[in-house]
């Protein structure tokens, strides 16, 4: 049987109709589709696709079970290592992960694996997912702080071998960044909702509107449970700390998305979150936050979006497929320009932001080629909105109300990478928290280091 040599496409939505919603751009593969791109995984024995798959997932296990039409299989395949794979099948970056080691990249293009993860997902998410049973159940109770991806993963595994987790979110709905920081179009509510719903379906109790350091404190959850894992991500934005910064008409990434993403501002007025969009808006950075910020202004109405980057598209960390997204819907990218100062009007509005050009250099300690001013070279570019994303670090309540937890000069809590434990007895840390800015799924593995390590601690002798 000949290789295909390329990937099943997965139907979008077309670009004119997409622009003016907040639908999904992805639509998903069909049954005949995800059959077809199964057929092309060439089973390799020694699965080099699982090792770059941060919570190790039996690739070839469930992809082997689709060929042969075992949908409800597959999904327990995947569920034996992944506890939101509708979610990871839609933004795990799997072109830099599991598809980048692929067999197939040698004669071609890998197979889809998070397309394949994602059609099975959403057949069980049809269907109705099953409850897993619990085999034994200690008298043992863990403290979750955070319900992003982190911190549902720490709660999905513990629980599902018998082990009562509490969850403490400081937002009214649970889902962490996949709900206030990825947009609708790429991560529908429905979906994280549903994946919140089968951890809690394991017996996972989650209270919300509670903010661990100010609500109650790490030091009083010790009291009340044997383990705490904090994953409350990195959630405070970094700003450029340039002139102008307090002009009206700027926003962090971070707001303008969990204005948008969570408080439902794309609903306006059916929801009370108003948020003014600028005719001509400029996206400062070019990770996935800035593809994202970028495309949602798009669609609440901007006539020109432009992302202003001070490297070129080589050296872009957001995903290819974002890229392709949002230059399909005509956002407008603008590279090796660096902010110096924004400009204001008489009466403190955005007007212009003063840019100057970049050259590169040799490569940095990020392994990408350093940006280096180019005397001289300054212009104002006319904007009337500005969103700056450039990376956020973990909120510091935490750290200050709990003095002999470690953290770094950014503020992320040290930790054992090995276990995930940190500096204080009992207690245990994962994703951005801990890392910084990384992806879903690397919050999710280094949750479930974490989630055996506080197994480990609480069941040995």
């Amino acid at each position: 049987m000949a290789i295909v040599k390329t990937k099943t496409p997965i139907p979008e939505q077309p670009v004119e109709e997409r622009i003016k919603n907040f639908d999904e751009v992805a639509l998903g593969y069909t049954e005949e589709q995800a059959l077809i791109e199964a057929s092309r995984c060439l089973q390799c024995k020694d699965a080099p696709c699982v090792k770059g798959c941060p919570v190790n997932i039996d690739i070839p296990g469930f992809i082997r079970l689709i060929k042969e039409k075992k949908y409800d299989e597959a999904i327990k395949k995947i569920k034996e290592s992944n506890n939101l794979p509708a979610t990871t099948g839609r933004v795990c970056p799997q072109e830099t992960q599991c598809e980048a080691l692929c067999t197939l990249k040698k004669v071609g293009e890998p197979v889809a694996i998070g397309r394949l993860e994602r059609f099975v997902a959403d057949y069980e998410l049809n269907k109705g997912y099953e409850i897993p049973p619990i085999v034994k159940k200690y008298d043992k109770k863990v403290a979750v702080v955070g319900s992003g991806p982190a911190g549902l993963t720490v709660a999905g595994d513990l629980a599902r071998i018998g082990i009562e987790v509490s969850i403490f979110e400081a937002f009214h709905e649970p889902g962490g960044v996949l709900i206030y920081g990825i947009p609708e179009f790429r991560l529908p509510k429905r979906i994280v909702r549903a994946e919140v719903e089968y951890i809690k379906s394991l017996g996972v109790e989650i209270f919300t509107n509670v903010v661990v350091g100010r609500s109650v404190t790490i030091d009083e959850l010790l009291k009340e449970y044997d383990a705490v894992f904090i994953g409350t991500g990195a959630g405070a934005p970094q700003f450029l700390n340039i002139p102008g910064e307090n002009l009206i008409g700027i926003y962090s990434a971070n707001e303008f998305l969990t204005r948008v993403n969570l408080m439902k501002a794309y609903k306006f007025p059916e929801y009370d979150t108003p948020i003014k969009i600028g005719k001509i808006v400029g996206v400062i950075g070019g990770g996935n936050v800035a593809m994202d910020a970028a495309r949602t202004a798009l669609r609440l109405g901007a006539k020109e979006v432009h992302i202003l980057y001070r490297r070129t598209e080589e050296e872009m960390p957001a995903r290819y497929e974002e890229i392709v997204h949002a230059k399909e819907e005509g956002i407008i990218f603008n590279f090796l320009v660096s902010p110096v100062k924004f400009v204001g009007d008489e009466k403190g509005h955005l007007i212009g932001i003063e840019l100057q050009r970049m050259t590169l250099g040799e490569p940095d300690g990020s392994g990408r080629r350093r940006p280096i001013p180019i005397e001289g070279s300054n212009f104002v570019f006319p904007i009337d909105m500005a969103i700056v994303a450039i990376g956020t670090v973990p909120n510091p309540l935490i750290s200050m109300t709990t003095p002999d937890l470690s953290v770094n000069k950014n503020g992320t809590i040290l930790i054992d990478k090995e276990t995930g434990k940190t500096s204080k007895d009992r207690v245990f840390a994962g994703g951005d928290v801990a890392s910084g800015s990384a992806t879903v799924i690397n919050a999710m593995g280094a949750g479930k280091v974490a989630a055996k390590s506080i197994f480990k601690l609480l069941t040995e002798e």
